[in-house]
């Protein structure tokens, strides 16, 4: 599915989001500012869209992973555009099988992808394996606002027009059905919060942005 929509999946991000999302991956910049983190693992990299915003940080490495091998290759394409290429390296991953060693990465993030790991703890027991001691992680993903009227017209415009203007854009029926419905499964919050305690994090928290529509929960290890 991301494979096929790979072409037009930045485009949609940010008009879907009328440019949103790049403030968000700007707040997840922010909080890893502090750390100073030399090695960075993007899990779900996507296009690259994170690791881009990350390398302003400048680390000495970022690695993005992901399974959609169409869409790395449009991240490719982008990180060689702004000359990052020596910097940030895409190749294909499974979450859940990160191929790197155990303590590697100061810091590990994701942006809106672990609602979509098939099996939530063992991606994040493999985040929490490859990040060394003292280590942040850093996730951003959607959640469901809480309070009226906003509830009420981000569920309208997320189960009804967002679905809409994606498959015609991106000519995909299933892709932007999926998005609304994983978020409605995901265990966001503080289930979240005890999903990551329970994958062997340490200091989880989370903060909401934009009325609800994300959230950014951070943790160590």
């Amino acid at each position: 599915m991301f494979n096929d929509i790979a072409p037009k999946y930045d485009f949609l991000n940010h008009f879907l989001s009328a440019g949103i999302d790049k403030l968000w991956r700007k707040k997840v910049r922010k909080i890893l500012l502090p750390e100073k983190p030399e090695t960075i693992l993007d899990v779900a990299t996507g296009t690259g869209d994170l690791a881009v915003e990350l390398a302003k940080l400048k680390p000495k490495s970022i690695i993005g992973i992901d399974i959609a091998a169409d869409m790395l290759e449009v991240g490719k394409e982008k990180i060689k555009r702004k000359n990052l290429d020596k910097i940030i390296k895409l190749q294909v991953g499974d979450s859940e099988k990160i191929n790197f060693p155990d303590n590697y990465f100061d810091a590990v993030t994701v942006a809106f992808g672990v609602r979509n790991y098939e099996n939530l703890q063992k991606g994040l027991k493999e985040m929490n394996r490859v990040m060394k001691i003292g280590g942040k992680t850093v996730i951003l993903e959607f959640s469901k606002p809480r309070n009226f009227p906003v509830k009420n017209v981000y569920n309208f415009y997320f189960k009804h027009i967002l679905p809409q203007l994606g498959r015609f854009f991106s000519k995909n029926d299933e892709a932007y059905s999926y998005l609304p419905d994983s978020v409605s499964k995901f265990p966001e919050g503080e289930n979240f919060i005890n999903q990551l305690i329970n994958a062997g994090f340490k200091n989880p928290s989370q903060q909401r942005l934009t009325f609800g529509i994300a959230t950014i929960y951070t943790a160590t290890k």
